[in-house]
């Protein structure tokens, strides 16, 4: 592997254009408020995890048209006040796994909902309006001919109504919840930034769907390159599909976040290009002119897109802690 995007003294700079709809945040807005009347309260069912010290439930919630989302809610056994919470969006392709798979928040005393991704993994199937489209495999182009349609319109509206379920349980304090996720996870956690207005903290690693337009002709990897096939099949259809990505970009929904955040990228990267990730964090909270101060990025020079792995996990533990304890007093055995 070697540096193939642009140096970092650029990458500090790059601030790209980003093709915004007129209608971007009515067309949130609308998608947000639902049509269908109140939904069902979120349940939590607890289940055996094999571990002494978290216990875990089984979380139904409503997510886009009512339909339910599953999700693992994991606590500290030894709890005595309302605990901040973390909210975790997963990898392209990823479902939530096994109860005890995701628990590093949790060890830290964190409430930690880790969010099943519709169609991707095996709990949470996609009732998808678009099935008859034609699509390149994968989900990236799943009624990409269309907003209203198309797949992360759903999975986006999901993520946001996983932190009013989380923020809704009794053991979470709702005024400290922070969102975060790797890859697809880290783009679906800048979606929200900028759709949820008052988290405290966004923590988004080497991010995926940021800044379309540069990543599908700047790299042929995987899930990008879904976007290029499916053009190069679709000649006509090039400027309809930019169109309906553009709703859809974190790099540009960032620009509406007002959360604290830390980023990660790992430099070798040809998956989730650096230039892709940069774009976001440069554009982060540019909306509120967020101080310089509020957002900082985590840089893995000869890291591809694991970043930072394991090494960069003990970063985030010690920034959110932080966070935690300038944001308000500390519950009793935190």
């Amino acid at each position: 592997m070697a540096h193939f995007d642009l140096p970092l003294d650029q990458l500090e700079q790059y601030r790209p254009a980003l093709p915004e709809p007129a209608d971007l945040d009515a067309f949130w807005a609308k998608t947000l408020a639902g049509t269908d009347g109140p939904d069902p309260a979120p349940t939590a069912e607890p289940v055996a995890n094999g571990l002494a010290t978290i216990d875990t439930f089984d979380v139904t919630f409503a997510g886009f048209g009512g339909h339910p989302v599953r999700g693992w809610l994991h606590l500290p056994v030894t709890r005595t006040g309302p605990l901040p919470a973390v909210v975790e969006y997963l990898g392209y392709g990823s479902g939530r796994g096994v109860p005890h798979e995701k628990r590093l928040w949790a060890c830290a005393g964190y409430a930690h909902l880790v969010m099943d991704s519709r169609g991707q993994g095996a709990d949470t199937p996609d009732p998808d309006p678009a099935s008859g489209d034609v699509a390149a495999p994968g989900f990236l182009t799943r009624g990409v001919l269309d907003p209203e349609r198309y797949y992360y319109r759903r999975l986006y509206t999901d993520a946001v109504r996983a932190v009013a379920a989380v923020r809704a349980h009794p053991a979470v304090d709702p005024s400290r919840v922070a969102v975060t996720g790797t890859s697809q996870g880290g783009g679906i956690a800048l979606a929200v930034a900028g759709l949820v207005p008052d988290l405290l903290a966004v923590l988004p690693d080497v991010p995926f769907l940021c800044h379309f337009p540069r990543a599908a002709t700047f790299t042929d990897q995987p899930p990008y390159s879904e976007i290029t096939r499916y053009v190069k099949l679709h000649r006509g259809h090039a400027d309809t599909v930019l169109r309906t990505l553009s709703y859809f970009d974190g790099a540009t929904l960032a620009r509406r976040a007002t959360a604290p955040a830390l980023f990660s990228v790992g430099l070798m990267d040809r998956i989730c290009p650096p230039s892709t990730v940069y774009a976001a964090f440069n554009h982060y909270g540019a909306r509120h002119d967020l101080p310089a101060a509020d957002k900082q990025i985590s840089v893995y020079a000869f890291n591809d897109h694991e970043g930072g792995g394991f090494e960069h996990e003990a970063v985030k533990l010690t920034w959110l802690a932080e966070r935690i304890r300038s944001s308000s007093s500390i519950p009793a055995g935190r």
